[in-house]
């Protein structure tokens, strides 16, 4: 999704609301406040995600894509533990390989500085093994069947076949393990606009870390 904008209302920008709000919220994740940007895939992560990124004066965000591969589309928590939330939480930079979908094999690495704020987008950001470690979970709202006409659209035909097998993952994900319940800022996939009434907004649960929860 691209070109999508965050409006503002009565000269107030909320995505600068947004960021001032994360940017208050305790740490949850050693230092760092550990934000998820989640929702179906196609639904406009990585787009509102960059933007919030921008809001925050460069916030490293770091991208569930990386760390996912072919065989294991919902099997990267413990990539993700080992290789950025614990070093994150003992208050050191993190740095994660990379899986490239084209060589189907990691290469190359990302480093994630330790700052203020760190994003995590992608689907599954806000699940169960990670809430622990999150100071907010943010949702996508654009449902699957429309997110995935978006992606398929983007992606082109060449790839329909592995958006067939995507969906029914995600699908048995979120079936399983729903991060929607536990987001209280959600954002409109379409226009990028942040839905009112749910900025500040108290999640279902608390969110705290706890090293030694995942």
């Amino acid at each position: 999704m691209r070109g999508v904008g965050c409006g503002s209302e009565r000269g107030v920008d909320p995505l600068a609301a947004l960021a001032g709000e994360l940017r208050a919220l305790p740490p949850s994740c050693g230092p760092v406040r550990l934000v998820a940007v989640d929702g179906h895939a196609g639904s406009g992560k990585t787009t509102f995600a960059g933007r919030l990124a921008t809001a925050l004066g460069g916030a490293p965000v770091v991208h569930l894509d990386d760390l996912a591969t072919h065989h294991e589309l919902f099997g990267w928590t413990d990539r993700l533990r080992t290789q950025v939330l614990e070093p994150l939480a003992a208050g050191r930079d993190a740095e994660h390989r990379v899986y490239d979908w084209t060589l189907r094999r990691f290469a190359g690495t990302v480093r994630v500085p330790s700052a203020p704020v760190v994003l995590v987008e992608g689907v599954g950001a806000g699940r169960r093994e990670v809430r622990p470690w999150l100071a907010r979970v943010i949702w996508m709202e654009l449902e699957a069947a429309a997110a995935r006409r978006r992606g398929e659209q983007r992606d082109g035909p060449e790839l329909a076949g592995f958006w067939a097998g995507w969906a029914r993952a995600e699908a048995a994900h979120f079936a399983a393990d729903p991060s929607r319940p536990y987001a209280a800022t959600r954002v409109d996939g379409v226009t990028g606009r942040i839905l009112p009434g749910t900025v500040g907004e108290p999640a279902d649960r608390p969110l705290t870390c706890d090293i030694t929860r995942i």
